[in-house]
């Protein structure tokens, strides 16, 4: 007798081989180098359940150009395993024809050159023509969001999140989770969450002083749907006071919490549910793990880590489903549920080109109510740069290099230190610097840039430190973004050594003479997680860096080397 788990990696093999998951039929049209929304849109309507996914938009709520990472380095397990593969190997795995749309979309091999034929993606109202179009197909879908949503630019910061919570109104989410939307301030996070008109998840917010579930964020919801009960759990970023500061949002405490996680999908399932989908922010290495310990998840739709895969990962009976950041992409997932058992699916990501896809002429609107007041300031040039800038990758991107040379140069300083955060889109060779270009990239709540001392000795523990946050081989310890981004310091990392052994080799970089442990360096660095923390905003020193320069150009970063 066929296993439920074979049911269902014969549906995925089935899917895949009739382009019914992942992007089959718009990557063979590349072919005629031609797109047209129909074929963006075409469904072939599954089962009695719809979920549509969107995550990590980080306030992105026009076109945008978002380069996919050329580097993601998997570790443990994960290593070879997607969304660690990037690049031709990725295109192979995938079937993806070289110059394709979907090489366009998901992959960074020539970006510059595609970015030119195929355009900006991503827009809020060009993903509400999207969801309106399956929801003319299938009236009772479910609309997801995954978190990082209200963080992000210029508008959001300087309305403190209100710009992109009226957007995501119009759109009318089922709920959504959370993770830099604390950075708000829990003050703030409460008066936005008490006004929401959508569930408000996260069954690992837990109230800090009591240990017990936070009431504000109640840990699922239930919807009936196709004639089916349905639960979903939101799962919030569980490492939220590691990651970010937690001065910010003191009554709270996460975690991923896998015990409370069984014990709510053991709740839900006696309580009638058919079908348990989880709002994951955890990252998709992560969610994979938590599947394999918690059991009775049909569907997982991951967030955090901002991988876009054509089609699904099957872990156990859990399908897990990322769909990429920035607005580039909505999923669709269709199940067929019977006699409450997840029976099979039907998936696709929809690349949301900007040229193609018709804007929705309601939340066009609303965007541009939003963005009115600021228009002026958002256009604003502030430079130029002869160079792509982008963020995304394990080690330094180009607009990373740029902050880094800022702090140098702005600040009087031997070393730059930047974070390693996944949110910003790019811009192209030629293209200007506007200040919502730079907003993109810089715009948090604790932005100041900060001037200190370190020592040599100092340094590589906070090098050690971070390295072993995203290369620990047990993704549950893997609690941060992506490497820490230095300037005038070069220094080699070997990921497969244990904690405290992955950093040597490091050089100062203006001398080139070996970091001494016992020296202090003049660093400067910027998103420190410590309150009190003093210097200028971070965007006024890069763009007071920007009109220093003019025009941009950055030669290519080898301060890093990598050993697999």
């Amino acid at each position: 007798m066929i296993s439920r788990r074979d049911f269902l990696q014969a549906s995925m093999a089935a899917s895949a081989i009739v382009g019914a998951s992942g992007f089959g039929n718009w990557s063979r049209a590349a072919a005629q180098q031609s797109l047209s929304q129909d074929q963006l849109l075409q469904f072939d309507t599954f089962g009695n359940v719809s979920l549509i996914h969107v995550t990590d938009i980080h306030a992105q709520m026009v076109p945008i150009y978002f380069r996919e990472p050329s580097v993601n380095i998997g570790v443990g397990e994960n290593a070879g395993a997607v969304p660690h593969i990037t690049g031709a190997e990725f295109r192979s795995l995938y079937g993806i024809n070289d110059g394709s749309p979907s090489h366009y979309a998901l992959s960074s091999g020539d970006f510059s050159a595609l970015a030119q034929g195929y355009g900006r993606m991503g827009g809020l109202d060009r993903v509400a023509t999207v969801i309106k179009s399956i929801r003319a197909d299938r009236p009772d879908a479910l609309l997801l969001d995954g978190g990082d949503t209200w963080h992000g630019s210029y508008t959001c910061y300087q309305t403190a999140g209100q710009d992109m919570v009226n957007v995501m109104n119009a759109l009318k989410p089922d709920a959504m989770t959370f993770h830099w939307e604390f950075t708000l301030g829990s003050e703030r996070v409460q008066e936005l969450v008490e006004g929401l008109p959508f569930a408000a998840l996260g069954q690992n917010i837990f109230d800090a002083e009591w240990d017990e579930p936070a009431e504000m964020f109640p840990p699922y919801q239930f919807f009936e749907r196709g004639g089916v009960k349905i639960a979903v759990i939101g799962q919030a970023f569980p490492y939220m006071p590691i990651a970010n500061p937690r001065w910010m949002f003191p009554e709270f405490s996460f975690g991923i919490r896998d015990e409370n996680m069984q014990e709510i999908v053991d709740q839900v399932r006696a309580q009638g549910a058919e079908c348990v989908v989880c709002l994951s922010h955890n990252g998709f290495d992560v969610d994979k793990k938590m599947a394999t310990i918690v059991k009775g998840i049909d569907v997982i739709l991951s967030g955090h880590t901002h991988d876009a895969l054509p089609e699904p990962v099957l872990t156990g009976e859990t399908i897990i489903v990322p769909s990429g950041s920035n607005g580039k992409f909505v999923s669709r997932v269709d199940l067929d549920i019977q006699n409450g058992r997840m029976m099979g699916f039907r998936h696709k990501l929809i690349p949301i080109f900007s040229d193609v896809i018709e804007p929705d002429a309601e939340v066009a609107a609303v965007i541009a109510a939003e963005r009115a007041p600021y228009e002026a300031a958002l256009g604003e040039v502030i430079g130029k740069t002869d160079s792509l800038l982008y963020r995304r990758g394990n080690f330094n991107g180009t607009w990373d290099d740029l902050i880094c040379d800022a702090l140098l140069s702005q600040r009087n300083a031997e070393i730059a230190l930047s974070p390693g955060v996944r949110w910003g889109p790019s811009i192209l060779p030629g293209q200007n610097i506007t200040r919502e270009d730079l907003w993109n990239v810089t715009s948090m709540t604790y932005p100041e840039a900060y001037r200190t001392e370190m020592t040599g000795e100092f340094l590589k523990i906070v090098l050690e430190d971070v390295a072993d946050n995203i290369f620990n081989p047990d993704p549950y310890y893997q609690q941060g973004g992506d490497m820490v981004r230095t300037g005038g310091l070069a220094y080699r990392v070997d990921v497969k050594k244990p904690q405290g052994q992955r950093i040597s080799g490091m050089t100062l970089l203006a001398t080139g003479e070996a970091i001494d442990p016992s020296r202090s360096y003049v660093v400067a660095g910027w998103a420190s997680v410590n309150e009190g923390t003093e210097g200028p905003p971070i965007w006024d020193v890069v763009e007071a860096h920007i009109k220093d320069q003019g025009t941009v150009r950055l030669n290519p970063n080898t301060s890093v080397e990598v050993i697999l």
